[in-house]
């Protein structure tokens, strides 16, 4: 009778377990696909604020010394070659098609870091630390580097190729990104296309640390809290202030890495990281590895204010909606 009762217990204790791993399995699929969803709607805005700016800094980043003298040329003389609208959202659609994944996939690779971090070290009452964010940051940019990696490519390309003066009748290399894609594969395959992802992953990865620390650093140091010392609602305000200076953070030590990265994308032929590097320093020394860093300073904190502002809407809205 013991032996049945103890069976009986045992197999129930199974059951409950089970039931709490499933609830547990659920609730951390639907978080992943809040985070996918407002990674996506962040990068939206990101676009749509940031990249006329993106666009300056890479004309910047790629043109022979003494083509611009400055930001303020690159835009005069873009908008006089190219029209307004037309000139500084030039290249546009490959970020606009592949923004979407690639925010959302990086705050679902930011989620999926925080759990990994959570089964290899402490996380107290659900508060992670600095370094425990850094390390989730970091994480996120590997699978990020897979989109990133060819729609910064297409990117670039469709950039530059608007620097060119073109004779009269004589057309642009490329019509659009699915022809820069489609050229790109029939010279050099997918290793063409993927062109300049060691340097992606080597800037992300960083730049994606920095990131989200210093953006939950400063979410949490303007978040009220309540009598008992607990957190309160962020306003809108403070989460575009927060987004701001995580886009500060993210460009300053990897600013020089994405200068070498736009480098390799947008040259001719084969061209190798230790050759770009040596290259760039032998023209201008350590200042051209600098080039466009005023409007990506510029760009950095509308455009995360931005990206970070989507993201918190979309999860307002979500939860307003499901739960």
């Amino acid at each position: 009778m013991s032996s049945s009762s103890g069976s009986g217990s045992s197999t129930a204790e199974t059951a409950t377990k089970a039931k709490e791993e499933v609830k547990e399995a659920t609730k951390n699929a639907v978080q992943s696909l809040r985070s996918f969803v407002s990674g996506g709607v962040g990068g939206i805005f990101a676009v749509v604020v940031g990249h006329p700016f993106d666009l300056v800094k890479v004309r910047l980043q790629t043109a022979e010394k003494g083509v611009y003298t400055g930001a303020l040329d690159v835009v005069r003389r873009t908008v006089a070659r190219e029209g307004m609208v037309r000139g500084l959202y030039a290249g546009v659609s490959a970020p606009l098609v592949g923004v979407t994944p690639m925010f959302a996939v990086s705050f679902w690779g930011y989620d999926l870091g925080k759990r990994v971090v959570s089964n290899v070290s402490t996380v107290t009452d659900n508060q992670f630390t600095v370094g425990q964010v850094a390390g989730a940051g970091a994480f996120s940019a590997v699978p990020m580097t897979i989109i990133t990696a060819p729609f910064e490519r297409v990117k670039v390309l469709l950039q530059i190729q608007g620097q060119k003066q073109l004779a009269p009748g004589e057309k642009p290399k490329y019509s659009g990104g699915i022809d820069v894609v489609r050229q790109l594969y029939k010279e050099g395959g997918m290793r063409s296309v993927y062109r300049g992802s060691a340097m992606t992953l080597a800037r992300d990865a960083p730049g994606s640390a920095a990131y989200f620390a210093t953006y939950e650093t400063v979410k949490r140091r303007l978040t009220p809290k309540d009598e008992h010392g607990k957190p309160g609602s962020l306003s809108l305000t403070a989460v575009m202030t927060a987004g701001g200076a995580a886009g500060i953070a993210m460009w300053i030590p990897v600013f020089p890495v994405d200068t070498i990265k736009s480098r390799l994308q947008s040259a001719e032929g084969n061209p190798t990281i230790g050759g770009t590097v040596r290259e760039l320093y032998a023209r201008n020394g350590f200042k051209a590895f600098f080039p466009g860093m005023g409007p990506a300073m510029a760009r950095a904190v509308p455009a995360n204010a931005a990206t970070f502002l989507g993201v918190e809407l979309a999860q307002m809205a979500m939860r307003k909606a499901f739960d």
